[in-house]
């Protein structure tokens, strides 16, 4: 059975770049445009890693993240945090933290091999 992935952009460029990308690799997928029912489509999706832009319309994807990591319901799930605006690698010992960080522009090998260690995790 392949892994499930939640990728949470606003960018729909992004989102089918990604999409595209990780279905390629043989994963199942589901996109998200906003953040709003992040927990609602974690339940009905259960995923097995959560791939999430720091930047959203409206809200920050640090947030929504330490909200996972803080809920015993999700706290268990990697998430895989991704930006071209922000530095997060000095973070990724702090509480709620993502489990790995990738800057934007990224190379696809980089992120794959990233999504692959937090899978064998």
């Amino acid at each position: 059975m392949s892994k499930k992935i939640l990728i949470l952009d606003d960018d729909n460029d992004i989102l089918e770049i990604l999409s595209l990308l990780l279905i390629d690799s043989g994963y199942q997928i589901k996109t998200l445009s906003c953040g709003e029912t992040v927990f609602e489509d974690i339940k009905n999706f259960q995923p097995d890693l959560i791939l999430m832009d720091v930047m959203l319309a409206g809200m920050d994807g640090r947030s929504i993240c330490r909200d996972i990591k803080e809920n015993d319901l999700t706290s268990f799930l990697p998430v895989i945090l991704i930006s071209g605006t922000h530095d997060l690698a000095q973070s990724l010992n702090l509480p709620g933290a993502p489990n790995d960080f990738v800057a934007k522009p990224f190379d696809i090998y980089y992120l794959l091999n990233k999504i692959e260690q937090q899978l064998a995790a």
